[in-house]
This record gives structure tokens, sequence and C-alpha cells, in this order.
């Protein structure tokens, strides 16, 4: 699972979900993407299991670029714990995701493969998304 290395400070606060993403909107790497329409919080685990569906789909053919990284701590008390004792344990990795967000990107392959590909990652994702594409977004290949 992604995590990272070390961390300044081991919780986070949750915060504000509020507004578009600005930074991270454009395909830049491959030639589609997968762009978030929907803001929630993206795991760790859900990012691996994305990105190997859609690795198992492409067939080793191309290349995958993951353009999100679970950086923030989610935190969770145990079940069946009294109130008070302070705040619970980290339990995993999240990733804090605001719509227009391009979430994978996919390069080096044609673009029924592709579609298939990211799909089948939209599946495993908790908010909705579209397929997007150089073209589309109005940027020149």
């Amino acid at each position: 699972m992604l995590m990272p290395k070390r961390v300044k400070y081991r919780k986070q606060m949750r915060g504000r979900m509020k507004g578009k993403s600005y930074r991270g909107a454009a395909v830049n790497f491959g030639d589609y993407g997968l762009k978030a329409l929907d803001c929630g919080y993206l795991t760790s685990r859900q990012i691996e299991s994305a990105r190997r569906a859609i690795v198992h789909e492409m067939k080793r053919r191309g290349k995958v670029w993951v353009r999100v990284f679970p950086d923030k701590p989610y935190t969770k008390r145990a079940a069946e714990t009294r109130m008070g004792k302070g705040k619970g344990a980290v339990d995993h990795w999240v990733a804090v995701i605001r719509p227009g967000r391009i979430l994978f990107e996919v390069g080096g392959t044609d673009s029924e493969t592709a579609a298939e590909a990211l799909n089948r990652a939209r599946y495993k994702l908790g908010f909705k998304t579209k397929i997007v594409s150089r073209e589309t977004l109005g940027e020149g290949s």
C-alpha cells in the first residue's frame, strides 16, 4: 500500500473539501485520464486496486501514471470504546480528492483499450469519475 515514509505530524484534522481542484486537473503524461467529478477521500487500498485493474486490462502494454498519493492520516477509534481518552490511532492513509482532479493516466495504447482499462478502474473508486483525453481538455498532443 502507498503511504508516506515519514510525516511531520502523526495525526491531522479532517478539514473541509470545498472548491475545485486546479492543480493536477490536466492530462500531462499520458493520452487518456480518469477525472474526478465529486469530492471525497481515496484510500491507499482503492488506489492500488484501481491501478491493478488498469494494468491487468492493458496486458502489460502501454504505461500507467498514478497522479494521486495518500498523504493524509485517517484516524479511527477501536470498536466499542467509550468516549474520551484522546484521538484514535492512524487507521489508514487517504488522498483528498476534489472535482477536476486527474487520478490516473494511461498512454502508449489505443483508445478502446485505454477506455476499457479506465472503465474497470472506475468501479473501484467511491465517487463519480469520467474518462478524458488530451483533446477533450483542449490541449494539443
